[in-house]
């Protein structure tokens, strides 16, 4: 799988990334580590080149800071982007060299690269889907391995997003789903389709995406499939795709849903999904856990505990459409 340029290391204070413009956080001395050293996270995610801090680099820090935690102080953070999967592994490559304490990742296809790249490091990934499909743990309860963090169960909530669809264009019987084949995910989201297909009574038709340079003919593929709307595979290349994808849903009308909230955009129709936030915001327990002595393998695996639903009556109203008062009512954000 095609992942996303590592960003220049460059070291700023804490109170820099509160303006955003941290890449790599400085420290100083750890909770249970020896005198003199301080511990050492290596943060991996897909990015856009310019690789600045997002919402969810935000939730982490305020989780360790509510740990007692205090960049410049007493942890170091070295963040990177990526945008191709042979820059991941070289990310984590060097990550095993350098025997940083723990790696966060935040997505299974990084995690499982992870735990090939530095079998010996504890990996927290913040939102890892269904870890027992994905092979990352042998059970939710004690994963064994390298590998710990939240489960989103995001592939088993397609349907759901199909059916909130369907709320907003009731008469619609035909959506494209934009799927990518090397997401470890794809296999469980597929169960999910072929389920909400026969329940819907909807036929949907799957198109292929590896990267963000697939996009555009991928929507070409769904228009000229007759769908009329399109239902995007949580995955890597979604959010910083995310301003293309709404381009080309309102270019050629077709009603889009997500599965991740915080990556909404304008000329999306809705997203519903676990919040990564709050998942990164809890990520941080399990690094607190690990740099303090407990084993990865034997931390049990988090359920995903919050859901949002983001609704844009802007976009509903460009594509002739009308949300209903009822969805209204249950939706967490309402772009007017």
């Amino acid at each position: 799988m095609e992942l996303l340029s590592m960003c220049p290391v460059r070291r700023f204070s804490a109170s820099a990334l509160a303006l955003a413009s941290i890449v790599i956080f400085a420290a100083g001395i750890a909770h249970g580590q020896p005198v003199g050293r301080t511990p050492v996270v290596g943060s991996i995610i897909a990015g856009p080149a310019e690789c600045k801090p997002t919402a969810r680099d935000e939730a982490f820090l305020e989780g360790l800071r509510a740990l007692g935690y205090a960049v410049g102080q007493n942890i170091t953070i070295d963040r990177r982007c990526f945008r191709t999967s042979d820059e991941a592994e070289k990310t984590l490559r060097e990550f095993g060299r350098r025997k940083v304490d723990v790696i966060l990742v935040g997505v299974p296809a990084t995690a499982r690269a992870a735990r090939t790249a530095t079998p010996d490091i504890p990996i927290v990934c913040a939102s890892c889907g269904d870890p027992l499909a994905n092979g990352l743990a042998v059970s939710l309860a004690r994963p064994g391995g390298n590998v710990t963090g939240l489960a989103s169960q995001s592939a088993e909530l397609i349907g759901k997003r199909v059916a909130l669809l369907k709320e907003v264009v009731p008469g619609i019987s035909r959506v494209a789903a934009l799927l990518n084949p090397d997401n470890p995910g794809t296999p469980t989201t597929l169960t999910a389709l072929d389920a909400a297909a026969r329940t819907l009574g909807i036929e949907i038709s799957r198109v292929e995406f590896r990267d963000v340079t697939d996009f555009d003919k991928a929507f070409r593929a769904a228009s000229a499939a007759g769908a009329r709307a399109v239902v995007i595979q949580d995955d890597p290349f979604v959010i910083p795709g995310m301003t293309k994808i709404a381009e080309l849903a309102l270019g050629h009308r077709l009603p889009a849903v997500i599965g991740i909230p915080e990556a909404f955009a304008p000329g999306i129709l809705l997203a519903y999904g676990p919040s990564r936030i709050e998942m990164y915001r809890r990520a941080a327990t399990f690094v607190d856990k690990i740099l303090k002595g407990a084993r990865a393998g034997d931390l049990p695996f988090e359920q995903a505990t919050k859901y949002d639903l983001v609704l844009d009556r802007r976009t509903a109203k460009a594509l002739g459409l009308t949300i209903p008062a009822s969805l209204l009512l249950r939706a967490d954000r309402v772009l007017e």
